[in-house]
């Protein structure tokens, strides 16, 4: 048997995405609190490795060697 044509609008569902508004509501809640948790692991992330190699150091000599600054780890393990 054939679907019959729905010859009525939803108002509920009318968007782009084909949500409702308490779907729209739950999906923004999400992806806000997602959004919230990334930023906070990335500032925090930047943090910690400005104060292990600060990468702007005003005229201060930099260690170009990568070896030279794990070094130290590399005795610890070995």
């Amino acid at each position: 048997m054939p679907e019959q044509p729905v010859d009525y609008v939803d108002r509920d569902r009318i968007s782009l995405s084909g949500l409702t508004r308490p779907e729209a509501a739950e999906f923004n809640k999400f992806f806000l609190t997602s959004f919230l948790v990334f930023t906070l692991i990335a500032v925090i992330a930047h943090v910690l490795v400005w104060m292990w190699r600060p990468w702007a150091q005003g005229g201060a000599p930099v260690n170009t060697s990568m070896i030279d600054a794990v070094r130290p780890l590399l005795s610890m393990l070995g």
